[in-house]
């Protein structure tokens, strides 16, 4: 789920023993070409796919009683909804990608460096989000509507840490589940980080993560599935496999990695698909095989993005898309589902659909005022302010000094 991670400097291709960059006394590849800048743009388009496979999930898959009211989709779009049910899956996709552009963003990059990229890239959108959803829940309750978010101070402050559901505390964003998912990621790779990024130690991460994600299934642990992600391990590590294909090259170790970890994703992924089944008055059970093919599909037009042809598209609408991606992923749940409730209580001669495509309209354009209302500015405030922060200047040593004489003159008293 962003908007620097698809961005790479192209330049010849790294030896296998690069050093990781920033450390001192050591010598680094110098590149024998010039160096120039691209975007890889399919990259924000898959995450335009992803979301939007969500949103449809959302708003016409979903397979709870009376969420339209009277209205069923299964009877007012029985085709969309059936193929919507499937929808879900963009969420593993978004980790998927995020696999590739995080590995990515964190080469020739310092722990402080990311940590501080990732909090000036994700709070401010959310933080907006959080309030917005408040808002209007105040503003249901002015005027008498009825409002599912329950809203007291406790629950927004938790809220606003990004990890309400560890806290045991209702989502008032109900995406932010996968964030907390993607945070214990970061965290993963900020260790890895502190060692130094390079092809062989990425490889070693990789394989040492999935290993430890088996002994966690293994065991049963619950501690050990919250430490290691093991539900989305596979995802995460079949991402970052392509994304050394794509810096480095392809070669049978690469190819072997990612076999083995999507071979493992699909057998977990049946946990998944078992989650989502529901009774058969209201659709039954999803097909494992399905899901698959359509997680495999997802994972082929990734690799096209990444080292294929994909790679070379430049359309500049992509990257915007891809920049609205994060916010409209925040707010078509939260917001643009009662929005639609709304059209449908107010206006129902509108009917279902359009009000789901007024509403979608509309969660797109408040992701555009996010975007570049609060996201770029606040962003670039957050980021420039933790970067002071993480690196404060020493006080003057006069100033110390002075400190500390008058420290000895009260004790002398």
């Amino acid at each position: 789920m962003r908007k620097d991670s698809s961005t790479l400097a192209v330049r010849p291709r790294p030896s296998l023993d690069e050093v990781p960059a920033g450390r001192s006394g050591e010598r680094k590849r110098k590149p024998s070409g010039p160096v120039g800048r691209t975007r890889l743009a399919a990259i924000d388009g898959l995450r335009l796919m992803a979301a939007v496979a969500v949103a449809a999930f959302h708003y016409v898959g979903t397979t709870t009683p009376h969420f339209w009211g009277e209205n069923d989709p299964r009877q007012f779009a029985p085709v969309l909804h059936e193929i919507s049910r499937y929808g879900w899956l963009g969420v593993e996709f978004f980790f998927m990608i995020s696999g590739f552009v995080i590995c990515m963003s964190c080469w020739g990059r310092t722990p402080v460096q990311f940590v501080v990229s990732r909090v000036s890239r994700l709070f401010p959108s959310y933080w907006c989000a959080v309030l917005l959803v408040v808002g209007l829940v105040l503003i249901a309750r002015l005027g008498h509507f009825r409002a599912a978010t329950p809203i007291d101070l406790r629950t927004v402050l938790g809220n606003l840490t990004m990890v309400p559901g560890p806290l045991g505390l209702q989502l008032i964003e109900g995406v932010a589940w996968t964030l907390w998912v993607e945070a214990r990621f970061y965290l993963l790779m900020a260790v890895m980080l502190f060692f130094g990024l390079t092809y062989r130690r990425t490889i070693a991460f990789c394989g040492t993560w999935l290993t430890l994600a088996i002994v966690a299934r293994e065991l049963d642990s619950a501690v050990l599935d919250e430490v290691f992600v093991s539900q989305y391990t596979g995802l995460f590590v079949t991402g970052m496999a392509l994304y050394l294909m794509h810096r480095f090259g392809q070669n049978l170790v690469l190819w072997l990695l990612a076999g083995f970890a999507w071979c493992y994703e699909l057998t977990v992924l049946d946990d998944r698909v078992a989650a989502h089944a529901v009774r058969p008055a209201e659709g039954g059970a999803l097909s494992w095989a399905v899901c698959a093919a359509v997680l495999t599909f997802f994972l082929a037009v990734l690799a096209l993005a990444g080292f294929g042809p994909l790679a070379r598209l430049r359309w500049r609408w992509l990257v915007t898309a891809g920049a609205l991606t994060y916010p409209f992923y925040l707010v078509h749940q939260s917001i643009g589902i009662p929005v639609a409730k709304g059209l449908l209580q107010k206006v129902p001669v509108l009917g279902v659909l359009p009000s789901m495509a007024v509403a979608a309209v509309f969660s797109l354009l408040l992701s555009a005022a996010i975007h570049y209302v609060v996201d770029g500015p606040l962003g670039r405030v957050l980021r420039h302010q933790l970067t002071r922060g993480m690196s404060p200047q020493q006080r003057p040593a006069a100033t110390t000094v002075r400190n500390q004489g008058e420290r000895t003159d009260l004790r002398k008293s």
